[in-house]
């Protein structure tokens, strides 16, 4: 088992969600039960699924709980460039988040590869 609350990608997921949260309270109402729900529960699914995987018995299960962090990854990187094109997001907002998804997807499937299982 993982101490989750002392590895950087957890640190660095929640980060991603409070951030994710902050931006779409921007979005237009009519997006509350839309993108901007579904933005925030991917976010909340990478730190999440990091700490699930963190407190099973053995490191395969661990790869198994990060890959599913990387695919909410990939499916909030999806999320974030239709926000773009709908114009829910702005450019800065979109290379925020954009290059924090990009630099905790590789840091993920890093540390993933380095699991001895």
């Amino acid at each position: 088992m993982h101490n989750f609350h002392n590895l950087q990608i957890w640190m660095d997921a929640i980060d991603l969600a409070d951030k994710v949260y902050a931006i779409t309270q921007g979005f237009p109402l009519e997006e509350r039960y839309g993108i901007s729900s579904q933005m925030q529960r991917a976010a909340v699914s990478v730190s999440s699924n990091i700490a699930e995987g963190a407190g099973r018995d053995s490191d395969k299960d661990f790869a198994h709980f990060l890959s599913i962090a990387l695919g909410s990854l990939y499916e909030l990187e999806s999320q974030v460039i239709i926000s773009l094109r709908r114009s829910y997001l702005s450019e800065d907002e979109f290379k925020i988040l954009s290059n924090e998804i990009e630099s905790l997807q590789k840091r993920i499937l890093s540390f993933k590869q380095h699991i001895k299982y």
